[in-house]
């Protein structure tokens, strides 16, 4: 070696010594316990917000990453940011997303057995269309879950769930975070649900209403309109569109139409509305929903219990939308229609809604 090239080296070593450690973050260990972990050398206070947690302070350590282990978390798909000095940020070295169009986040997996976690059997497949909605006026997307051993060309005419994500969700919500196409592959393979069409569709009949720092759901007039112009396109567009690509039934008794949040309110002023669509129809936490409830479901009395199949609604004690789904069960009774209600423990959350799902689709085209 050269006297300049060993200079060089010499020189370089002590740049090369300072180099920081990369960062590890989520790290997952064997007893559910979860630490995180962001290098900011700049900031002075770091926080944790973790869905279903409270937000908690992390400590500066060596290398300027700043850390917290958590307790023991149940098997589940947490989604969490940072919070550092008052903004929100994402984990930068956590590839694994929350898509939202108001407020992504970073996912990580506590591993177990639950219906949502990947297991060794048959998977369906998961198909993504665009069309343009002259109802709606923009191009939109919609995905498709097709059970194992579907087959385009065979004569069997399969079921269908209509699947409603929540207000911020996009139309990817119910697979990317819902996870709800390994929910179906693990309960199909268990012999408890029925190999069954899943389609999820955008749910805004009115994009302006998910713009940031817009109305929202303050302004009656953008929220009929979300919920009005979501129907028709749902019935006009998307219904045909699959009944014209998959081997699904037309009949009435084997369409289900269910939802999350603003979902579940659309899959009740859709489905209620229209029982000659659909004879299946789920609500989880839904929220949104005018109070005006005899003038929403102007047509449903106890008559209607002749074409349900199943009304199942649910919401968690801890949600702040439990006051408005106790009041709608009020107004049924009061009209004599047959339901099913689910008071379960939690806020409004995914973990919440997995489970939901995981307990709906077994009731389903029996």
């Amino acid at each position: 070696m050269s006297r300049f090239l060993a200079s060089l080296l010499l020189a370089l070593l002590p740049a090369a010594a300072q180099v920081p450690p990369p960062v590890v973050s989520p790290e997952v260990h064997a007893d559910g316990r979860v630490t995180f972990r962001l290098r900011a050398p700049n900031a002075t206070k770091v926080q944790l917000s973790r869905e279903g947690g409270v937000r908690v302070e992390m400590q500066k350590g060596e290398h300027d990453i700043w850390s917290v282990t958590t307790e023991p978390l149940a098997p589940n798909l947490y989604s969490y940011s940072f919070i550092v000095d008052g903004i929100s940020i994402l984990d930068p070295v956590n590839s694994a997303i929350k898509p939202n169009l108001l407020n992504p986040q970073s996912l990580v997996h506590v591993p177990g057995s639950t219906p949502w976690d990947l297991k060794d059997v048959p998977h369906g497949s998961v198909h993504r269309h665009f069309y343009r909605s002259g109802i709606v006026g923009d191009q939109r997307d919609f995905y498709v879950y097709t059970p194992p051993g579907y087959d385009a060309s065979a004569k069997t005419s399969y079921p269908t769930l209509y699947l409603l994500h929540g207000f911020s969700d996009d139309a990817s919500g119910w697979t990317s975070v819902g996870r709800a196409h390994i929910i179906l592959d693990n309960l199909i393979a268990e012999g408890k649900v029925k190999p069954m069409l899943v389609v999820m569709p955008l749910g805004y009949g009115a994009p302006e209403i998910v713009v940031r720092n817009g109305p929202g759901f303050r302004n009656p007039e953008l929220v009929k309109r979300n919920f009005d112009r979501f129907r028709d396109a749902l019935l006009q567009e998307v219904i045909p569109l699959v009944e014209k690509t998959y081997r699904v039934s037309k009949d009435r008794t084997q369409r289900a139409i269910a939802g999350l949040s603003m979902g579940g309110s659309e899959a009740l002023l859709t489905g209620l509305n229209a029982l000659d669509r659909f004879a299946w129809v789920g609500a989880f936490s839904s929220g949104g929903l005018p109070p005006e409830f005899e003038k929403n479901f102007p047509s449903l009395d106890a008559k209607a219990n002749e074409q349900l199949k199943l009304l199942w609604i649910a919401c968690g004690k801890d949600d702040r939308l439990i006051g408005l789904n106790r009041n709608l069960i009020d107004w049924l009774n009061s009209r004599k229609i047959r339901h099913t209600w689910i008071e379960t423990e939690g806020a409004h959350t995914w973990m919440v809604w997995r489970r939901y799902l995981a307990d709906f689709t077994p009731l389903l085209f029996r």
